[in-house]
């Protein structure tokens, strides 16, 4: 008897055990994998956003302007608010960009003739600025427009 009552003891605890062993978790799906035409959009974009900052680095007024919808706003670190298009044109020659890298770039589509593009920017300023380097991460919204992309709202936000 004791015998059998020791296999039925043994048997309850490992059937117990096994109960509470958390079974493998729960597999989730993976991302859709990148389609041709997402690689297509994302290429484009890049080249857009290469287009703008390289633009702002050479101080581009028509360049720049061919970017922007005519009611593009922008918010961007310094604290001095929105701007529209003409502002930020107006203000193009007083940009200090010696340089800049580009990286973590996205783009998610909001349907045929919208995106949001989110990257990261590394600023490099004249050797004499006061400050060299600046990281900032942007949000920029495109809509398609008569057959054209252009970028109708930009926002950046100073990370460290």
């Amino acid at each position: 008897m004791r015998a059998y009552s020791a296999r039925f003891c043994l048997t309850a605890l490992a059937l117990t055990a096994g109960a509470q062993i958390p079974s493998a978790p729960t597999k989730v799906p993976n991302q859709q994998p990148e389609t041709s035409a997402d690689a297509a959009l994302k290429t484009m974009f890049e080249s857009k956003v290469q287009a703008e900052w390289e633009a702002l680095k050479h101080k581009d007024k028509k360049a720049y302007a061919d970017l922007l919808a005519d009611d593009y706003q922008g918010v961007e670190v310094d604290g001095k608010g929105e701007r529209t298009k003409l502002q930020a044109l107006a203000e193009l020659s007083e940009t200090n960009v010696f340089n800049y890298t580009l990286w973590g770039f996205k783009v998610i589509p909001a349907g045929p003739d919208a995106a949001l593009i989110i990257y990261e920017s590394t600023l490099e300023f004249p050797p004499k600025a006061q400050v060299r380097y600046s990281r900032v991460y942007i949000t920029e919204l495109w809509l398609k427009r008569a057959g054209q992309w252009k970028e109708v709202h930009y926002q950046e936000t100073h990370v460290k």
